[in-house]
């Protein structure tokens, strides 16, 4: 799994909250109410996005709508097994984790393994 630079970070968070595909001119705009960038930036951002397979996009007259290819969990989920897949020891990677995780979470846990039966999302 491809890790996000900062800005394709902020504009996949912007594909990921979007409830369709966008056109590089709405991000853009979105985009500028917060930082002074431009339209190539955001194309050129896009475009990598696209490269790296973490966004489809279509025609949609003479521009390209982009959209996700998977959800913001499914992309953490595989940002995490890459990780654990990087340790020498992943029962000790996960055993460290828990131990830091605060009691909440660890009821979210618990119930978020309790709707699984061999580890993948329902």
């Amino acid at each position: 799994m491809k890790s996000l630079g900062q800005l394709e970070a902020v504009v996949m968070q912007r594909l990921w909250d979007a409830s369709e595909p966008l056109s590089v001119r709405v991000v853009l705009e979105d985009l500028r109410r917060e930082r002074a960038i431009a339209y190539t930036t955001v194309m050129t951002v896009l475009d990598n996005l696209y490269a790296k397979g973490l966004v489809r996009r279509h025609k949609d007259g003479r521009a390209f709508v982009y959209e996700a290819e998977q959800s913001r969990a499914a992309y953490t989920s595989a940002l995490l097994d890459d990780v654990l897949d990087s340790t020498g020891d992943r029962r000790a990677a996960l055993l460290h984790f828990l131990g830091r995780l605060d009691e909440d979470t660890r009821a979210d846990l618990r119930g978020a393994l309790g709707q699984t039966d061999d580890g993948s999302a329902r």
